[in-house]
């Protein structure tokens, strides 16, 4: 039973995800969600108690549509972590849905920075490791890159989506990556650190 209102909370996360990309909050009502995922209201109240809940649950998810798809280290998984998110934004519901959600969250009366944060602190931590293994340049402080980056990213694929629905997302990530490495990362071991985009790359043992 355990197994089963896991499969179908998850299925309902989805579905509403789907509906959120698709019509932003304002427009995402219960019954398009119960509609796409063939289940109940009644489902949907139970296993998040509300609309709102539901949507925020779908923010806060962003990252388990990502981190598992990152094995690299320090700068690398900095970059990786950023070109995965690209990529994936071009095709997963739910990290599609909370990116939109997270910038027009003013439609549901909330102005909680969680979510972004949440982002701030992944790149951080990949950061700080970075300095503690001499890969970065002398004052480069990793809660200050943090937050550049994601603020940047958001930036950046808010631009893309405007002008190609992100079909270039990865090719501006990496663009953007082009200029930032050489003000962070020793200059040593710029050249080793790659830009690639065609795919995501699973986790394994070693990471890169």
């Amino acid at each position: 039973m355990q197994e089963r209102a896991q499969q179908t909370r998850e299925r309902l996360l989805i579905s509403a995800a789907e509906v959120f990309d698709e019509y932003g909050y304002a427009g995402a009502s219960i019954a398009k969600i119960v509609e796409r995922s063939a289940s109940t209201s009644g489902a949907i109240y139970f296993h998040f108690g509300s609309k709102e809940k539901l949507a925020r649950e779908v923010m806060d998810h962003q990252p388990e549509t990502v981190m598992p798809f990152v094995g690299s280290r320090g700068v690398q998984r900095v970059v990786d972590v950023c070109l995965v998110w690209a990529r994936q934004l071009q095709s997963d519901p739910v990290l599609r849905a909370g990116v939109r959600l997270a910038v027009e969250q003013s439609a549901f009366g909330g102005r909680d920075a969680a979510s972004f944060l949440t982002w701030v602190e992944i790149i951080r931590q990949s950061l700080q490791d970075a300095a503690e293994a001499g890969e970065l340049l002398d004052g480069v402080v990793p809660e200050d890159v943090a937050e550049y980056v994601v603020g940047a990213s958001t930036g950046v694929q808010i631009l893309s989506d405007l002008v190609s629905g992100r079909r270039d997302l990865p090719e501006r990530v990496a663009r953007m990556w082009r200029y930032l490495l050489p003000v962070v990362v020793r200059a040593e071991l710029l050249p080793a650190i790659r830009l690639d985009i065609e795919s995501p790359r699973p986790e394994g043992p070693g990471g890169v």
